[in-house]
Order: structure tokens, then sequence, then C-alpha cells
């Protein structure tokens, strides 16, 4: 729906009330981020089918490639980007835990205005989705456990609890209940998107003072985490061979973070500080992944209205 295309707009809202206006948000913490994030995740499991799976083993290779840039990329920029910009240890925590989390559901909508492969990007994003719990947890321990110590298991519990029990949960019900799913379909995409621009806003509003402290070079780090992750995801694929569609999904996939788990497995940390990296993320990958979609839509729209070779010519840009 419209409202759910200003997904960004979204986001930015929710951070500038939590930043503006905390006292605003200030109910908004604990259990009720949780189960925000949970029921996010539920209506994501009730767009999917067993099909959904089947097609990921039969198409095997370009999943697999966007799941390795995923798990690859995205955590060695995080702590690259932690390491450039001397982040206070917090705040490097925070943005290696965002930088390990799986794609984020508002990468199939962005793949959809970009002119992409939506399938694959469904595919993909179950497909990370589905690893998380064990993905998240490790890389996060690998790269964050020489900065503080991470309880792995604690991380794991966490992320079986906020993904693959609401995912599992709501496959069941649109496997089971094909009818219910269909009736709140139209609802529910909108109500995934205010939850999230709900946890982002609580966290800023949580931690306004810290952020007011160290905005800048945080930014620049997850900006930097992003737009690498964006750029890095499509240079990868079009050196493999792959078409313009499948680089534009990878390049989609990979700059954008499923940021609210982050929010929440940050709280497996002492310091509330951690989760602020995962909030501005939201907003970030938000803005340039629609950025990007939106020049993206605009060359194809533009090769669309260019007269073709006689030769033909391979995926317009």
């Amino acid at each position: 729906s419209y409202l759910t295309n200003l997904f960004p707009l979204w986001v930015l809202a929710g951070g500038a009330v939590g930043l503006l206006q905390p006292s605003a948000l200030a109910w908004m913490r604990g259990s009720y981020i949780t189960g925000a994030l949970a029921l996010s995740m539920l209506f994501m499991g009730m767009t999917l089918e067993l099909a959904d799976f089947r097609r990921v083993l039969q198409n095997p290779t370009q999943v697999f490639l966007g799941f390795a840039c995923q798990f690859t990329i995205m955590p060695l920029l995080g702590w690259s980007m932690a390491k450039l910009f001397a982040l206070p240890v917090p705040l490097a925590v925070g943005v290696i835990l965002v930088s390990c989390c799986p794609g984020g559901t508002a990468s199939n909508l962005v793949a959809l205005i970009a002119q992409a492969d939506v399938a694959l990007s469904v595919l993909m994003t179950t497909a990370s989705t589905v690893a998380a719990p064990i993905m998240t947890p490790l890389l996060t321990a690998m790269l964050a456990g020489s900065l503080v110590p991470v309880d792995a298991k604690a991380l794991l519990l966490s992320t079986l609890q906020v993904v693959l029990l609401p995912v599992s949960a709501g496959l069941a019900i649109n496997t089971l209940l094909p009818g219910l799913s269909r009736a709140v379909s139209t609802v529910t995409p909108l109500l995934a998107v205010v939850l999230v621009a709900l946890i982002c806003g609580s966290v800023i509003a949580q931690t306004a003072t810290q952020f007011a402290s160290v905005g800048l070079s945080l930014l620049g780090a997850v900006v930097g985490l992003h737009l690498g992750g964006f750029i890095l995801g499509y240079t990868v694929p079009r050196i493999f061979g792959n078409s313009e569609a499948v680089s534009r999904t990878v390049s989609i996939e990979t700059g954008m973070q499923n940021s609210a788990l982050g929010v929440v497995l940050a709280r497996t940390f002492p310091d509330p500080v951690t989760a602020l990296p995962c909030a501005i993320s939201a907003t970030c990958h938000s803005v340039l992944g629609s950025t990007f979609a939106a020049i993206w839509r605009l060359q194809k729209q533009r090769g669309a209205d260019m007269p073709q070779s006689k030769e033909g010519e391979g995926d317009s840009a």
C-alpha cells in the first residue's frame, strides 16, 4: 500500500520523536520491544509457503550467493567501520551486532521498487532469517568477543524466540489457515512497519543523550556499513556474471539488515547503548535502499524508452 511504501519516513519519524520527545516513547521498552519484533516476524512468516523452501533447494546457487554476501561482507564491514571510526566499545559492539543480523523484510519491498527479482529477494531473506539463530550469535562472538564478553547462548536463545518461533508460527498459520493470512495481508505489512518504527524510536529515546555526544562518528560508521553493503553486494554478483536483476537483488539483501532484531539482541549486553547503532541502522538502510531503488527504477525506465540495437542487449541497468 501507499503508506507501507513510506517505510523510510515511518522509521525516520520514529527516530525524530525518540530524539526530540523521548518521553513519548518511554513506555516502549523491555518486553514490549521483544513482543513487537516477534509480532512483525510472525507477519513475515504468514507470507511464506512451504513451496518457498522448495524453491531454495531448486535454485541454490543464487540464494547461496546472497547468503554468503550477507554473512561475510556485512560482518567484516561492521568490524572495519567500528575500528575506522574508533567507536567506544558499546557502540562498536552494536555496529558489529547489527552487521551480523539477517536481511530485513523491508528489502523485499525495496526489491519491488528497484524492479529486481522479488521472488529471489524473498528466498534470500528467508534463508538468512532461518540461519540467523546460528550465524548471528556465532559471528558476533567471533568479531566482538575481543571487545566485550559475548554470551553466545543468550544470543542464540533470543534469536530463537524472536525469529525462528514466530516465523514458524506464521508459516503454520499460512499453511493451515490460508484464508486468514489472505484476510489480514492488507494490513500486516503496515503494522510491521509501524512496529519497527516504534522499536527504533524507543531505543533512540532511551539513548538520546549518548547519541548527541557521539552522533557524527556513529552515523559515519553506520552509513559506511550499509553503503559498503549495497555497493559490494552489487559488485560481487556482477563479477561472477550474474544478471542486472540478480545483482540488484543481492545488493539490496546485503545492504539492508534486520535492525530491529539487533535492537532486541542488544539487550543481552550490559550497556543499553549497544542498541543505539541498531536503531540508527534501520533508518539508514531504509533511506539508502529507497534511494538506490529509485535510481535503478529510473534507469530501467530510461532504458525502456531507448531504442534497442538490432544485435540485442543484455540486462538493462
